[in-house]
């Protein structure tokens, strides 16, 4: 018997749900979106704890990751990367002409840095600052979209799909090395992209 992979199933054995939600503009109104969907719970740190990475057109037109490297790289050695849950946002100076009206998720070289920097570190969103709207940012930056005037960012829904279930794989085994409680985040995360979770997607893995 032939068994259509979970994103296609339809009805009360669907693994999720996807919302009625209309997303706005990622650039300019990223906290608003936020502030429609909801975003996970932040750690105990004070948010003035927050790590900002500045990112130049230097950096992303040759594929630098040694900004994000060197920060990451530094928690890593100290053993506490878990303390840093939601601290990570980014800057983005990309040299753009004025009358330029694309996002920063449409320009093709800040995408190709993104790609790579996912690449390199897949279980990212953990770290990133969802509150400001960072993994909001990151989706985009990953999945393939297009712009409403009236709707805002309108995501390609079985791209997003995959992108969704392969972050809740990778960041379920990552956490669960680490001993991290894992399944209320993961919600938490399917929730800022429009999806209810279903706890037998997690009886699973």
């Amino acid at each position: 018997m032939l068994v259509k992979p979970f994103y296609l199933i339809t009805g009360k054995a669907a693994f999720f749900v996807r919302k009625n939600i209309l997303p706005v503009t990622i650039d300019r109104e990223i906290s608003a979106f936020c502030a429609i969907v909801g975003f996970g719970k932040k750690s105990s740190l004070d948010e003035s704890m927050t790590t900002t990475i500045t990112l130049n057109s230097e950096c992303i037109n040759n594929l630098d990751l040694s900004p994000v490297q060197t920060v990451i790289e530094n928690w890593l050695q100290q053993g506490a990367i878990a303390s840093y849950e939601q601290q990570l946002s980014f800057d983005i100076n990309y040299a753009r002409e004025p009358e330029d009206p694309r996002e920063l998720s449409e320009i093709p070289e800040v995408r190709l840095w993104f790609i790579r920097l996912d690449a390199r570190y897949p279980w990212l969103p953990f770290l990133l600052d969802w509150k400001a709207g960072e993994f909001v940012r990151y989706t985009a930056m990953l999945v393939p979209h297009q712009f409403s005037r009236k709707e805002g960012i309108q995501y390609n829904p079985e791209a997003l799909e995959i992108f969704l279930m392969h972050k809740i794989f990778v960041l379920t085994d990552w956490m669960q090395q680490l001993g991290i409680p894992s399944v209320s985040r993961l919600k938490s995360m399917g929730q800022m992209l429009g999806y209810d979770l279903d706890d037998l997607l997690f009886n699973l893995l």
